[in-house]
């Protein structure tokens, strides 16, 4: 059986989108050359995601069109090397930027377009404008089709995103990321896995850039395999804290034969009474001066 590989460019900014268009590529064709299905960057690769050393103007200014030279340059380079790419960028949008990822299939075909929802409205994220909803896509490769999601970074901290990608039929979720990959964080993607039964891949910095230490991981959902006693360790790829391409080899079948007899997901849900959910009332102590409406 064929397996899906996807590989993780947890690599180091460069200062300035036009450098970070060139080592993107070069990148790109590294993980052709060992045989990546799918490249994902980091969060908001076009600008490094430098949004807390310098003011709001000046990062701002570094905004990117999701259908400008930047974001088309990965589109051409997919096609061109027959590989997935799930760009990421600082997007220019009105009336403030967004935090954006844009995935091409291997035909260079944009599939998604996802701009972060739960923006860290507590820091300089504020700046940014959410995106307004999740979204999954038929994505083309050789192993045939497999529905892909998407979700960013604060977005993992909130169990609904993972579900409502799940209710649409993610089988696999991909999250560019720019924090801290520590045990309770890693713990939560592998929660969100977990519970939704599909697979999770997320690609963080390097520990060179502030604020973050590698990690990157994929887990792919399997808790329980037919005779084996017990359930496994369902990360497939733990990456170090170091710069590089860290590649996972995702089986896909076994995914869909999992799902089809486990008793996660939505097999045995109950949503008649989960209406409490979508109330937007807020009581202490969850009560934030800074939250947004």
């Amino acid at each position: 059986m064929e397996l899906l590989k996807i590989a993780l460019l947890q690599i180091c900014p460069c200062g300035c989108p036009e450098d970070n268009l060139k080592k993107g590529i070069e990148y790109c064709v590294r993980a052709k050359e060992m045989g990546a299905d799918i490249a994902l960057f980091p969060e908001m690769w076009s600008s490094g995601y430098d949004i807390y050393s310098r003011p709001a103007a000046e990062w701002k200014a570094e905004a990117v069109s999701e259908d400008g030279v930047f974001v088309e340059k990965f589109g051409k380079l997919a096609k061109e090397l027959h590989m997935a790419v799930g760009i990421t960028i600082l997007e220019k949008y009105a009336p403030k930027p967004r935090n954006t990822l844009i995935l091409f299939d291997r035909h260079g075909e944009r599939k998604l377009c996802y701009s972060k929802v739960h923006t860290c409205d507590f820091g300089e994220e504020r700046e940014l404008t959410p995106g307004d909803d999740f979204y999954v896509a038929e994505l083309d490769t050789p192993c045939g089709n497999i529905k892909t999601g998407a979700m960013i970074c604060y977005d993992r901290e909130f169990p609904e995103s993972a579900r409502i990608l799940m209710l649409k039929g993610a089988e696999l979720i991909l999250v560019p990321n720019a924090c801290p990959m520590d045990i309770n964080r890693l713990a939560q993607l592998r929660g969100r896995a977990y519970e939704n039964m599909l697979a999770i891949a997320t690609c963080n910095y390097p520990d060179t850039v502030p604020d973050c230490n590698g990690g990157s991981s994929v887990f792919d959902g399997v808790a329980y395999l037919p005779d084996t006693a017990g359930s496994r360790d369902f990360c497939i790829l733990q990456a170090g804290e170091k710069e590089g391409i860290y590649m996972a080899c995702l089986d896909i079948e076994q995914l869909r034969a999992y799902r089809e007899t486990e008793v996660h997901g939505n097999a045995y849900r109950r949503p008649e009474k989960y209406g409490l959910l979508t109330d937007k009332k807020i009581e202490k102590p969850f009560i934030r001066p800074d939250r947004r409406g």
